[in-house]
């Protein structure tokens, strides 16, 4: 079961920059990307899906493939970021000369809307107060051990099915890394996964997410900004970004979460991707004392 549309896209489109959001760095299981490619497994509303998109010199060609083909190559557009609007970014942009540059550097770079929110909230929630990698790690982990190959030519796994989430045991999670903590957030979500799906916009699902203990601002705002491309969402609660934005905007070598938002008011609609643009020219304040700590929870 396959099926197929033509894609337009904009001047200067960045593919690679736009799609980065929705892949896990190095090697994501339910994900490949190689330049002119992408091969994204997803779970559909109609069932398992896997969508190719291939950029060529005049546009893109989405593909779907599996029972929710039809699904994700009506919303490919979206996936690839095609549907965000940046009409009302440029003259908010105008207000800083950095923003404004970073504007103009990277304006082909589109945000993702996959319309799928618990795929975002199983990666958000093993993000919660750990490094990357342990992050990743145990992302890989939980998708190569609690799902199945998704559907299509490529070997890719699907992300985890909820209800598998919510029934497994807590202890098959702590080898990947996994406190109880965080394993109690990610279950807590995939037992309402079919309500946090029919969220219609941002702020419905900022809201049924902020209302699961162990699910805050934070992982709300890494959801959202993801599943519904919403360019006003901050990570409130980061350990880095009001750091990064007071450095940016202000010059200021640390930052509050009010200091942050204070110096992204100016940009509201389009804070998130206020962020985002400093993520993309690598902007960060400077460092000091040692990094993080990677943990080990198979001893625990």
């Amino acid at each position: 079961m396959s099926s197929t549309r033509r894609l337009q896209t904009p001047e200067r489109y960045h593919f690679g920059a736009s799609i980065r959001s929705l892949l896990v760095p190095q090697h994501d299981p339910c994900g490949r990307f190689t330049g002119d490619e992408l091969w994204l497994a997803v779970r559909t509303p109609e069932g398992p899906a896997t969508l190719h998109l291939h950029r060529d010199r005049t546009g893109m060609t989405a593909t779907g493939h599996g029972p929710g083909a039809a699904w994700i190559v009506d919303r490919a557009d979206a996936v690839a970021g095609l549907r965000d609007d940046l009409s009302s970014f440029a003259e908010l942009a105008a207000a800083h000369p950095l923003v404004a540059r970073l504007a103009k550097t990277f304006a082909g770079v589109r945000m993702p809307s996959t319309g799928l929110v618990f795929r975002s909230v199983l990666r958000a929630v093993l993000e919660q107060k750990v490094t990357g990698k342990e992050a990743h790690r145990a992302y890989r982990m939980i998708c190569n051990r609690l799902s199945e190959p998704a559907p299509g030519p490529v070997e890719l796994m699907l992300p985890p099915d909820p209800d598998v989430i919510a029934a497994t045991p807590y202890w098959v999670f702590h080898p990947f890394g996994m406190e109880q903590r965080r394993t109690q957030a990610l279950q807590r979500a995939a037992l309402v996964a079919a309500r946090l799906e029919g969220c219609t916009d941002s702020a419905d699902a900022t809201r049924r997410l902020t209302s699961l203990p162990g699910i805050g601002p934070w992982t709300a705002a890494e959801v959202v900004r993801v599943a519904f491309g919403d360019p006003d969402a901050v990570s409130v609660g980061d350990f880095h970004i009001p750091n990064t934005v007071a450095w940016a905007l202000a010059g200021e070598v640390r930052g509050t979460d009010e200091r942050m938002l204070e110096l992204l008011e100016p940009f509201r609609g389009h804070r998130g991707r206020v962020c985002d643009l400093f993520a993309h020219g690598r902007i960060g304040a400077p460092k000091f004392g040692p990094r993080m700590t990677i943990r080990s929870f198979a001893k625990f």
